[in-house]
């Protein structure tokens, strides 16, 4: 890993460690989505935790696209009278957002030790593969380990 990609890693991983604030109502998410659908061109970096992370930002038409349908996924699969599955590092002039999966919430807010990752990251800063950066804790990997031996 060179100088540049190390620092691109560190910057993503420092951003995504952030404090964020939790988008709590279906309004809230609406004036979020269209915050981003204004800035659509700025570059925006969409990474599917799990997938091959992009070495290249979405097209704005990529993007406005992946809002339409991860929305309508949304309001689908997470069938409350409330979002709490959307997390932004600034809901005025968003940069960083952080997607949950409804069908993997797990407790997304951390409060059960374990780290939940999003199932989607909107990022103005190449990703890094999450899922190598943050490994399973110890703890899982010797229930995983319990639970089938000689697998991991």
């Amino acid at each position: 890993m060179n100088e540049s990609t190390r620092s691109s890693s560190s910057a993503f991983l420092t951003r995504f460690n952030a404090g964020f604030t939790g988008i709590l109502h279906w309004s809230q998410l609406e004036s979020l989505w269209a915050r981003l659908r204004e800035r659509a061109d700025a570059g925006w970096y969409v990474y599917a935790v799990g997938d091959a992370v992009p070495g290249t930002p979405a097209t704005s038409e990529e993007f406005t696209r992946f809002l339409a349908e991860v929305d309508s996924l949304l309001r689908v699969e997470h069938d409350e009278d409330y979002c709490g599955v959307v997390y932004v590092d600034d809901c005025e002039r968003p940069s960083f957002v952080k997607i949950f999966d409804p069908n993997n919430l797990g407790a997304s807010c951390g409060s059960s030790g374990l780290r939940v990752l999003p199932g989607w990251v909107l990022s103005l800063e190449p990703p890094v593969d999450l899922e190598d950066a943050m490994p399973p804790t110890g703890s899982r990997r010797r229930w995983w380990q319990r639970l089938f031996p000689g697998q991991s």
